[in-house]
């Protein structure tokens, strides 16, 4: 038995935080994949060039801007898709922010961001596209969590978060599964991206002896790149995925989790 799924026309994926780094890997992918993206920042004037990408590659492609922890921008940023490229029926949910800190000196304000976009975020995004995808019969979810989920020092609003991403994502599962939607959380582990960048450059640290130093801990012996996370959403997201749902998978380079 196969998975029913609309045929008749281009399936829309939404990708979050996709102006740069894993987002705009992502979005690059699925639309090479066959699927028109939506790509959506804080800034909709900072998504040009993933779109611009995309389109130069012959794919369809539209820059939304939203904050993901507002309810209302992001009813929408999800109703502006639908109208203009189409009913969304995959969603990544990767938009994120640091603000790292020793637990005691951690401000409120630290701890409310990084909950406002990785947490609430998702739910609201989550909430809004459901809708389409129960009444396509077919879905999927992707939320990105972190290696960090299982504990790092200076971390505990980031490693709350992205640990609360995977009981969300477990739920999503059972909650969506009998519409047809799965749903499935990646955790990466050390991904070059800006945002690593800046965290060697917050902690005083040479970015290129940074890579090597945190390459030489990896049983593959090297940093993960954006690639690699947006080759397994792709893989999530495939109608070939449909019996996979709930999981976490640790893209490392060795075990985790």
């Amino acid at each position: 038995m196969t998975e029913s799924g609309p045929t008749d026309q281009q399936r829309v994926a939404i990708v979050t935080g996709g102006a740069r780094g894993i987002g705009a890997a992502t979005a690059q992918r699925l639309a090479e994949d066959g699927f028109a993206v939506a790509v959506v920042d804080l800034d909709e004037s900072s998504t040009a060039a993933t779109v611009q990408a995309i389109e130069a590659a012959g794919g369809r492609a539209l820059g939304v801007g939203a904050d993901v922890g507002d309810a209302d921008q992001v009813q929408a940023a999800v109703e502006r898709v639908a109208t203009e490229l189409g009913p969304p029926l995959v969603l990544v949910n990767n938009a994120g922010v640091t603000r790292d800190n020793l637990l005691f000196k951690m401000t409120d304000a630290d701890w409310d961001m990084v909950m406002h976009v990785h947490l609430r975020g998702s739910f609201l995004m989550t909430r809004a596209v459901q809708q389409h995808m129960v009444k396509a019969g077919w879905g999927r979810v992707v939320n990105l969590s972190s290696t960090s989920a299982l504990g790092n020092r200076g971390q505990a609003n980031y490693a709350t978060a992205k640990a609360g991403l995977q009981g969300f994502t477990k739920t999503l599962a059972l909650e969506l599964g009998k519409f047809g939607v799965t749903a499935n959380a990646i955790a990466p582990g050390f991904i070059q991206t800006e945002m690593t960048k800046a965290t060697a450059e917050r902690i005083g640290r040479n970015w290129e002896e940074y890579v090597a130093e945190r390459a030489a801990a990896i049983p593959v012996q090297r940093g993960g790149v954006p690639a690699d996370i947006a080759h397994t959403v792709s893989f999530l997201v495939s109608e070939g995925a449909g019996f996979i749902s709930g999981q976490v998978v640790y893209v490392a380079g060795g075990p985790r989790g």
